[in-house]
């Protein structure tokens, strides 16, 4: 039996009777055809990611190097202005309403050196009332058929009794005649007082005294009905003159 030999076509290429160097050159085809399919498909994906923008977004590998690079630039700069030393901020320089409210060292230094204005205390009266606000008992004249001498003034009892102006203290002590204690100032100018009466004597004998000046206090020692201070003016001593009027013309109104 005869076997049926394959017929061979005529546009068949005998791949028997085919040169290496021509399966060498359709391999290469091959290669190159499928490395342009293969970028092909990876340009269309890109386009398709990037459809929706006006610009062309760059290669992936691009992106991903400059986000790299801002990062680190980022870096870099935050280390630089941690490590800048911090200039301190000056002092706000005052408003103009501040500088004018703040008083100019000239303005200062003449308040300082203008004088304060000094107190000025009422000065003493030559003569003042030996018992301010006493009621006068008995006034200078005859009483009982004899003289009475000075002017009565009556107070509670222990009321300071007070110089009628200033003077030296002659006497101060028991005066006998009913006076009891009394005191006695020489005024310098040839007139005396006498304070008669007193329960207690505040000065002493030789004691220069001023006007005002508490020289005792009211009673009723010697020959007295109750407190009270016996006031007289003497013109030289034991010469008893009218106290009110003597007084008066000294700007002392006892009140007779």
């Amino acid at each position: 039996m005869q076997e049926d030999s394959p017929v061979q076509n005529e546009n068949t290429p005998d791949t028997s009777q085919t040169a290496p160097s021509q399966r060498t050159g359709r391999r290469n085809r091959l290669i190159v055809l499928g490395a342009a399919a293969l970028v092909a498909l990876g340009l269309g994906g890109v386009a398709v990611a990037t459809s929706g923008s006006d610009h062309p977004a760059p290669a992936a590998v691009s992106l991903d190097a400059q986000s790299r690079a801002e990062a680190a630039s980022r870096a870099d700069r935050s280390v630089r202005e941690s490590s800048t030393p911090v200039t301190p901020s000056l002092s706000p320089t005052p408003s103009p309403s501040a500088v004018s409210a703040s008083p100019t060292p000239a303005k200062t230094a003449a308040a300082k050196a203008k004088p304060k204005p000094k107190k000025t205390t009422r000065p003493t009266p030559a003569w003042v009332d030996p018992m301010p606000g006493a009621a006068v008992t008995s006034c200078y004249g005859q009483r009982w058929g004899t003289l009475h001498a000075g002017i009565d003034l009556a107070l509670p009892s222990g009321t300071p009794i007070r110089a009628a102006a200033s003077g030296t203290v002659t006497q101060a002590g028991d005066a006998s005649d009913g006076y009891g204690n009394s005191v006695f100032i020489d005024h310098g100018n040839g007139y005396l007082t006498h304070y008669a009466h007193q329960s207690r004597i505040a000065v002493t004998v030789g004691q220069s005294v001023k006007a005002g000046q508490v020289i005792g206090y009211e009673g009723a020692t010697g020959d007295a009905t109750g407190p009270h201070l016996h006031f007289e003016v003497h013109q030289g001593m034991w010469n008893q003159i009218d106290p009110a009027p003597f007084m008066r013309a000294r700007g002392v109104d006892l009140g007779c």
